[in-house]
């Protein structure tokens, strides 16, 4: 296992964190696998308030004593409120929950709006009452986590309160990379975000993937990806048995710079989509936003690039199915609320027939409606 510096938190992290997000078959489930995960040489984990049983789990596992506080960092997240009251309640209830006198570090779960940043933000916001926490010491770190727009983001690091972001970048989605130069700008630790589930699926990807990217496994690659990037401080690996640890784990020793044969392999990926695509493929510049009935168009067509392109349809599905019923975590309507104003046309730079384009990812997502997972 490889450690690295977690921004000005000076916490030295695993490259790997144990997310808790899944492991709530039974308490015996959690235990096993957070010995496991210590064992193999991961020293942070991370829950929150929104994960279920997943606190009172790790809890049990440090009153056990199946795991030594003083092996660990632990983090949980607390979703923003808009008084301090009710922050201060929260943390306590999962200091309690978690048997612990402090956390190492306390994430504001889920910034995602810019009335979240507002309560961030304000005098008498929850932020009054971390700040509390921090000063009497139950807190040592904070940070936040988000699901929300890169410039939300950027306002987010750019107010100075924060030591650390759990942010989602994967080789799939590489929006948020300014996000990551300014965080590391500002000295902050960097936590990429579920990089193997809602970075593609990836541990069930389509034998297409599976044939480009060979000899390298879809998930390897993209882990590679990560890890080769020496801002990036830690990747979640969120397994529901210990079992599941193990692939990941593999590369935990490798993350120097990406070898000869791994940028071929990312090579080969872009060729295919270029292929695939051709005059269709939408580059992600996000000009055509905003559209007057709140569809994500850039979203809609990177999961459209990626079906299309590499048979990642059950992901785009997962994903697709989320518009609608997943709330700020997941914002917009789906393709098929589109009028054909227009308004878009003019503003792509590549010239794409954006309502067609939707039209056919939506007949080819639509799939069943999803739910969202916290995370």
């Amino acid at each position: 296992m490889q450690y690295r510096r977690f921004g000005k938190t000076n916490l030295s992290l695993s490259v790997f964190s144990l997310g808790t997000m899944r492991y709530l078959g039974s308490k015996e489930v959690a235990q096993q696998t957070i010995s496991l995960a210590v064992e193999l040489g991961i020293n942070h984990i991370e829950t929150a308030r929104g994960y279920g049983s997943s606190e009172e789990h790790l809890g049990g596992a440090i009153a056990s004593g199946s795991v030594s506080r003083d092996q660990v960092y632990i983090t949980t997240k607390i979703p923003p409120t808009p008084d301090a009251t009710s922050m201060r309640r929260y943390i306590n209830e999962s200091l309690e929950r978690l048997n612990l006198d402090y956390l190492d570090c306390l994430g504001i779960h889920g910034l995602n709006t810019w009335e979240h940043l507002d309560w961030v933000k304000a005098e008498d916001g929850c932020m009054h009452a971390v700040q509390e926490a921090v000063i009497d010491g139950r807190v040592r770190h904070v940070g936040f986590s988000t699901h929300g727009s890169l410039e939300l983001i950027l306002a987010a690091i750019n107010t100075d309160l924060f030591e650390f972001v759990n942010i989602h970048y994967y080789y799939f989605f590489q929006r948020h990379a300014a996000a990551i130069e300014r965080a590391l700008e500002k000295d902050m630790g960097i936590f990429i975000i579920s990089p193997a589930d809602k970075g593609g699926k990836l541990y069930t990807a389509p034998s297409k993937l599976q044939e480009i990217c060979h000899p390298f496994t879809p998930l390897e690659l993209n882990y590679r990806f990560l890890l080769s990037n020496s801002r990036i401080t830690t990747l979640s690996v969120g397994p529901a048995t210990p079992e599941e640890l193990i692939e990941p784990l593999r590369i935990a020793d490798s993350v120097d710079k990406l070898t000869q044969d791994e940028i071929e392999a990312l090579q080969r990926l872009e060729n295919q989509l270029s292929l695939s695509l051709g005059a269709d493929k939408c580059s992600q510049c996000y000009a055509c936003l905003p559209c007057p009935e709140n569809i994500n168009i850039p979203e809609v067509l990177r999961l459209r690039n990626l079906a299309v392109a590499y048979d990642m349809t059950d992901y785009g599905q997962y994903r697709y199915g989320m518009f609608e019923n997943a709330g700020h975590w997941f914002p917009g309507m789906k393709a098929n609320k589109c009028t054909e104003c227009g308004e878009c046309l003019p503003k792509c730079p590549e010239n794409l027939d954006i309502p067609t384009l939707l039209y056919d990812t939506h007949e080819q997502l639509k799939g069943k409606a999803g739910r969202r997972l916290w995370g």
